[in-house]
């Protein structure tokens, strides 16, 4: 019954030799995704964590903190499971355009990722549906600069392309010609915007990131647009309200297994095993991510309390110079005057009084244009990064 799911092969002539390039059946599979026992189970674990994720931000004195610091976050793991070696501590330094020693062509990758789904999620919010032209605006955005500028940005494909190989003849995977690409995608959008929604929202999830990782519309970017896709479809739903699971996680420490699950599901249509896989992947990371809120929200209140215990005219200041560091945890003293409106010598006491409390770090060694970073804000945030 599964192999009805898989798809057909096209002969195609591509680097001058014939390959066999896979072209997926349409969405849902047929049969039907058998929704029962361990797979049931999975899915009531997973939403039932992601419930508990998405109810975190409220406990935060200001959601928007979660939100910088989680797309971030996201947008690291899912450019280093593309090769990029930027971490969470270059791309917030990235910001500061003195800084030098910062991989620009990884920082800027990145920077784009995070770009690329803040306009997706703001699209989402204006009514906009999961479509073509969607993924072909966050795409342009994504490749908007850096090493994939050229390789054409907001536009499907126009040649064959392969996963794996030093070639299409020897290659792991080759998805379908580009002359089926828009019927692929065309089939997908339907899916994603069908108003039978009998399928629950992390199932279809599940089945759109393996589809559109399948059909690999783009050149370039097909991985971080598909990972993207999965919060976007999320969002849309309402099973998240903010864009805070970050699955790239997952996928990055299981790499060998995710793809060899997306493999099954071409060869053989096990999408039960995926959805598994998929599933649990959502309850970990879920469950991360919002023991990590907690451990922030902890933190938070306890340099607080720290910072209101000392003498009261410099603790006000340095409870502002705190918030400013909440919001964006490493920053510059012109950055903190402008946006507390202290002096830049009154900013400069108040930054001091953290760094004797361990709160704030100097991070550059200069006597001019430093930098201080929120340590262990960012050392939190860090982890399995």
């Amino acid at each position: 019954m599964k192999r009805n799911r898989v798809g057909e092969y096209s002969e195609t002539i591509a680097g001058g030799e014939a390959v066999r390039a896979f072209v997926p059946a349409p969405l849902p599979p047929q049969p039907a995704v058998a929704m029962d026992g361990e797979l049931l189970k999975a899915l009531a674990e997973a939403s039932a964590a992601l419930g508990r994720l998405d109810g975190v931000a409220h406990i935060f004195p200001d959601k928007l903190l979660l939100i910088y610091s989680y797309v971030r976050k996201e947008a690291v793991l899912s450019s280093q499971i593309e090769g990029t070696q930027s971490s969470l501590s270059d791309l917030l330094l990235s910001e500061f355009e003195e800084v030098s020693g910062v991989p620009r062509h990884d920082t800027l990758e990145v920077s784009n990722c995070v770009a690329a789904l803040d306009y997706g999620i703001g699209r989402i919010r204006e009514g906009f549906p999961l479509s073509n032209r969607l993924f072909w605006e966050i795409h342009e955005i994504l490749l908007s600069s850096g090493r994939g500028s050229q390789m054409l940005p907001g536009q499907y494909r126009n040649s064959q392309n392969w996963i794996g190989g030093s070639r299409p003849g020897n290659a792991r995977f080759v998805p379908p010609p580009h002359t089926e690409v828009p019927n692929c995608m065309a089939d997908l959008e339907r899916f994603l915007n069908e108003d039978d929604k009998s399928l629950p929202s992390l199932v279809r999830a599940g089945l759109a990131h393996v589809q559109f990782e399948t059909i690999h519309p783009f050149l370039d970017g097909n991985g971080r647009v598909g990972r993207i896709l999965i919060t976007l479809l999320l969002c849309a739903d309402g099973v998240l309200q903010e864009p805070l699971l970050y699955l790239s996680l997952y996928f990055k420490q299981n790499r060998e297994t995710y793809y060899e699950l997306l493999n099954r599901t071409r060869q053989d249509g096990d999408w039960e095993a995926w959805l598994l896989f998929f599933l649990e992947g959502v309850v970990v990371i879920a469950n991360k991510a919002f023991e990590a809120a907690n451990q922030l929200n902890r933190l938070f209140r306890e340099d607080r309390e720290r910072i209101s215990s000392g003498a009261k005219q410099r603790a006000n200041s340095a409870l502002r110079i705190h918030e400013t560091l909440m919001e964006r945890p490493l920053v510059s003293l012109p950055y903190a005057c402008e946006k507390t409106n202290l002096t830049f010598r009154t900013a400069a006491k108040a930054m001091e009084a953290l760094i004797s409390l361990g709160i704030a770090e100097e991070v550059t060694g200069r006597a001019r244009n430093r930098l201080f970073v929120y340590r262990k804000y960012v050392d939190t945030l860090n982890e399995e990064t």
